[in-house]
């Protein structure tokens, strides 16, 4: 029988203040001995929208190197995983409680954190460059989402890439974000138009509530920089 190792990795929930609820991230604290291949591997078994690395930083200015995986691919840069795994970091104390900001190294370079201290802390990134693509048709937007072109707002669609290439869609009211869906045969229309992969994050502004905003990306829910914390380890022959 092959001998097994286990390795220690956290469950945390970001976006929340909920546990079991948000965004899910899976993160080893602790990789340096696996490879590439492994990191996929792992991250296609736990089946998460994403599962971080933390590996020993290769620029003096930063604490950690992180590398990001979804079930299929690396990713350059995500916003939750990088606030998933400052948490982590913090809660470890691999970063020191007592810091305030710090940089995370990743693929698409160093990323900025900002602590503020409570119980959980808040934790806020500076995002990587945003580069603006083309802008995309909006009746071909709104059908792929299900929805009609008047839902929309009198902004055209546009891909936005600060990592993970984006198109970004304004619509009208929260009814329309909660409409969207991208089925097979609308997310199909939109791929025939771009040769990457790409997600798409549909957005509308509700100005009169505490948190201006509602939006989806592809099916998840953002903001609300809170985290909770499960534990666990993965056994790895």
């Amino acid at each position: 029988m092959t001998p097994t190792k286990s390795y220690p990795y956290a469950v945390v929930n970001v976006f929340t203040t909920e546990p079991l609820s948000g965004n899910s991230l899976a993160v080893f604290p602790d990789a340096s001995e696996f490879d590439t291949e492994t990191m996929q591997k792992i991250a296609r078994e736990l089946n998460l929208t994403e599962t971080a690395f933390v590996l020993p930083a290769t620029r003096p200015d930063c604490a950690a190197r992180v590398r990001i995986f979804t079930p299929t691919k690396e990713t350059p840069f995500a916003g939750h995983p990088t606030v998933g795994t400052a948490f982590v970091l913090l809660q470890r104390g691999i970063v020191s409680s007592s810091c305030h900001e710090f940089l995370l190294e990743e693929e698409v370079g160093p990323i900025p954190l900002r602590i503020e201290a409570g119980t959980p802390p808040l934790i806020w990134l500076r995002t990587p460059a945003i580069h603006e693509g083309r802008c995309l048709d909006g009746s071909l937007c709104a059908r792929a989402l299900g929805l009609e072109p008047h839902d929309l707002l009198a902004v055209e669609p546009q891909m936005l890439n600060a990592g993970n290439p984006t198109v970004v869609v304004a619509v009208k009211d929260k009814a329309a974000v909660d409409r969207a869906w991208l089925d097979l045969s609308g997310l199909r229309s939109l791929k025939d138009m771009e040769s990457e992969s790409f997600c798409v994050f549909v957005f509308t502004l509700l100005l009169m509530a505490p948190i201006p905003g509602c939006s989806r990306l592809s099916t998840a829910s953002r903001k609300i920089p809170r985290l909770e914390a499960q534990q666990d380890r993965w056994p790895f022959s």
